[in-house]
């Protein structure tokens, strides 16, 4: 494979549209998030992968894991963390089984704030789907998006 194999300037241009139609969804819940909740989408997500936490086996993540489901690297998801623990939306405290471990939990406020955002989150992300459905490159992604069967645990 050569870099003018036509089969790679293909891929490179559908990937070049996959992260066009990321970055419009984005942005856009970004702003609707910013404007009605004063919540980043990062925030969001930390907040939504967090409130999913249980108490029973394997039911508290790991910053690790929490990190790689937000899609950030471990330290600024830290930082993200202590931004809402300032914020008093979310808790740290030490594992009762290892003293070396410190979960994170979200706060009745953080709940609050989610339950309220989910909606916004939500139409912002449908609104942009449904304007990047309009454009004949995005459209085939739109529809994939659309039509994807992901466990609501994934």
């Amino acid at each position: 494979m050569t870099a003018t194999d036509p089969s790679l300037t293909a891929l490179a241009q559908s990937w070049c549209a996959l992260s066009l139609l990321h970055g419009r969804i984005e942005a856009h819940i970004e702003r609707a998030l910013q404007a009605r909740h004063d919540l980043s989408a990062r925030e969001y997500s930390l907040l939504d992968v967090l409130s999913r936490q249980h108490d029973g086996e394997g039911g508290h993540l790991q910053m690790k894991q929490v990190a790689d489901a937000i899609v950030l690297s471990q330290s600024a998801t830290t930082r993200l963390v202590t931004r809402l623990e300032d914020r008093g939306l979310l808790e740290r405290y030490l594992c009762p089984t290892d003293r070396r471990g410190i979960y994170t939990n979200v706060t009745d406020a953080g709940l609050k704030l989610l339950d309220e955002a989910r909606p916004t989150n939500d139409a912002a992300l449908r609104e942009a789907l449904d304007e990047a459905a309009k454009n004949p490159e995005l459209a085939p992604l739109v529809r994939v998006v659309e039509d994807l069967k992901v466990p609501a645990t994934a």
